[in-house]
């Protein structure tokens, strides 16, 4: 088969399995990995992004069982799962990112954390690059969708990672709870985008 031909849509189905596979175990290791640093350092934004992960493990869940049936039935429950999931998170980091910087309470800082968002940004952008094409060429909006989550979950990984650095590095407490409201305005915008589907 040369480059220029098509992939048969059987090809692409186990693509997608394995994409939400490998985001899937990802995410199961970053919920530990994210837990130990957010409780050591005290974060808010590793916290939310802890959240955020538990997040991808269910839409990736969600995404499994859409990829193991059809009908638009399915994908309109997939879409709402997913769009509700990430409401509740933005609501959570609204509360615990205003109550932080109301009482200005100073993270520790966590070389874990800073490690491990570092390395997770690089990973999901490259998982939300092979969603979004997969799902393209299966026209499936749900991995598409869930592709948009992977990306959004390097954009939070990158935010959460200016705001750890800068506080290990000057002192800037602040930019941890700035970083979990970054997550909040992401969230909320893909759970609405989720919800209109």
């Amino acid at each position: 088969m040369t480059s220029g031909s098509p992939v048969s849509p059987e090809v692409l189905l186990r693509r997608g399995f394995v994409l939400e596979g490998i985001t899937l175990a990802w995410n199961v290791v970053g919920v530990v990995i994210l837990a130990i640093a957010a409780i050591s350092a005290r974060s808010v934004a590793l916290g939310g992004f802890g959240l955020d992960s538990l997040i991808e493990i269910g839409a990736s869940t969600v995404v499994i069982w859409e990829l193991s049936g059809s009908g638009e039935r399915r994908q309109t429950i997939a879409l709402r799962i997913i769009g509700v999931a990430f409401l509740v998170l933005a609501l959570y980091l609204a509360i615990q990112s205003t109550v932080v910087l109301i009482a200005a309470y100073h993270p520790r800082h966590s070389v874990l954390g800073i490690a491990w968002t570092a390395v997770t940004a690089v990973v999901m952008f490259t998982l939300a690059t092979g969603k979004e094409r997969t799902g393209q060429q299966l026209d499936n909006p749900v991995l598409r969708t869930e592709g948009r989550v992977t990306f959004v979950d390097g954009l939070l990984a990158t935010a959460v990672l200016a705001g750890l650095v800068l506080n290990a590095a000057i002192g800037w407490w602040w930019a941890d709870p700035i970083a979990g409201y970054v997550i909040l305005l992401y969230g909320a915008k893909e759970g609405v985008g989720a919800l209109r589907h």
